[in-house]
């Protein structure tokens, strides 16, 4: 099956709004088997839109569309649409009671205009909102599909997740299931040629690579006649993967590094603090993110600047701390974090982030030590970003990959 995805919105062609729709869509509906051969960014303007349609639908046979189902008037896409396929908009009963409830709820008053979103064109299938307002709806012509979806990327992503991938499963005579392993410490080049021979020749299943900012994704798909074969082919791909790379591989479930290490903590019971420099709160904001992580996570400590490590861990008392920014202050650090906290686990950073030099250490390098059960690990890393803030969140990272590795007792790496 072929596919367009369609983002309308006049916002979007300000450059003020990222389409970051079009990005999860594509990589979910590829995922699905359902190639997506043509992306469309366009306003909020009926005529091209009608235009736009008309070619995506003669080389497609699917159209997603997300935007202009809003209840102000230059929300137009629903009604483009209906006029498209020849089709009269009808109240859909079911989407006002969803609408109203939800209005209701927040104890916000239902306006007129909203009622405007409950009509669906006739004869369509409606996809209900369980994150917003706006439902969304699928309507075929000669066998050809159109979605449409809201434009918030949390109402579309909640629609597609919940309403619209089912319906598309159900369009397809095949099962596809994918595997996603996540990677820190190898770059993208160096994951590929070790899969090299996994990868060529390969039919099915694939295995296809994605690079983030520090980390790769390894995404291993199948398609088969049922879901269990899918399941199965993709799965011994996967162990496949895990033989070359495995040391590598902090998640086998898609899951972020900071999830993965939340959840361990949580399961073992381990209390946690942590004192952060150069990161400056990146590795506690990012393990809050977790529910439940309360249980586990006592503080999280910013100690910026040389005088805050002084007041906040009484640093330079002792004459062997060195620089705040060195191995020593790493270690003196978590030492001093474990006193004041009693934490099975203490975590702290420190070093250089950039873009100068300080005390003659370059951007990049910095020093991370764990006390863990009273044995502490210390390392130093090095790995200078393009800029300052890349070094910042990769120092982060590195922070969740060592503490993931001492909690599963695996060998600590060196930064490429």
């Amino acid at each position: 099956m072929k596919s367009a995805i369609l983002a309308v919105g006049t916002e979007l062609l300000f450059g003020k709004v990222v389409n970051t729709n079009a990005a999860y869509l594509s990589q979910e509906l590829n995922n699905m088997g359902i190639d997506v051969i043509y992306h469309y960014t366009m306003g909020d303007n009926p005529d091209r839109l009608r235009r736009v349609l008309e070619f995506a639908m003669e080389d497609c046979d699917l159209v997603v569309c997300t935007g202009g189902l809003g209840p102000t008037e230059d929300d137009l896409t629903k009604e483009t649409i209906s006029r498209f396929f020849g089709k009269e908009l009808v109240l859909n009963q079911p989407a006002l009671d969803s609408m109203m409830k939800f209005f209701e709820t927040l104890n916000i008053e239902f306006t007129e205009n909203n009622l405007k979103q409950a009509y669906m064109p006739e004869n369509s299938t409606v996809f209900q909102n369980g994150a917003g307002t706006a439902p969304g709806f699928a309507a075929e012509k000669n066998g050809k599909y159109i979605i449409c979806m809201p434009g918030v990327p949390r109402e579309m992503k909640h629609m597609f997740e919940h309403e619209v991938k089912p319906f598309l499963m159900k369009l397809s005579d095949a099962h596809i299931y994918s595997r996603s392993l996540k990677v820190f410490g190898l770059g993208e080049s160096m994951v590929e040629t070790r899969l090299l021979h996994l990868i060529d020749g390969q039919t099915d299943p694939t295995i296809a690579t994605y690079a983030k900012e520090g980390e790769v994704e390894v995404r291993v798909t199948s398609k088969r006649a049922t879901l269990d074969e899918a399941r199965r082919a993709a799965d011994e791909m996967a162990n496949s993967v895990l033989e070359v790379i495995g040391s590598y591989v902090y998640s086998t479930e898609g899951g972020e590094i900071y999830e993965e290490v939340a959840r361990k903590l949580m399961e073992r019971k381990i209390t946690v603090s942590c004192c952060e420099s150069p990161t400056a709160g990146l590795f506690a904001a990012s393990l809050a993110k977790v529910p439940g992580v309360s249980e586990i996570f006592d503080r999280g400590i910013v100690a910026y600047s040389a005088q805050s490590k002084v007041d906040e861990l009484e640093f330079g008392l002792d004459s062997d701390a060195g620089t705040p920014y060195g191995e020593a202050a790493a270690e003196y650090m978590a030492q001093s974090l474990f006193k004041k906290t009693g934490s099975r686990m203490c975590i702290a950073s420190t070093g250089v982030a950039g873009p100068d030099d300080v005390d003659g250490i370059k951007p990049g390098t910095y020093h991370i030590s764990i006390l863990f059960d009273g044995k502490q690990i210390t390392k130093r890393f090095f790995h200078n970003g393009r800029t300052r803030q890349m070094n910042r969140e990769f120092m982060t990272l590195t922070m969740f990959d060592m503490v993931n590795r001492v909690l599963e007792g695996k060998d600590l790496i060196d930064m490429w």
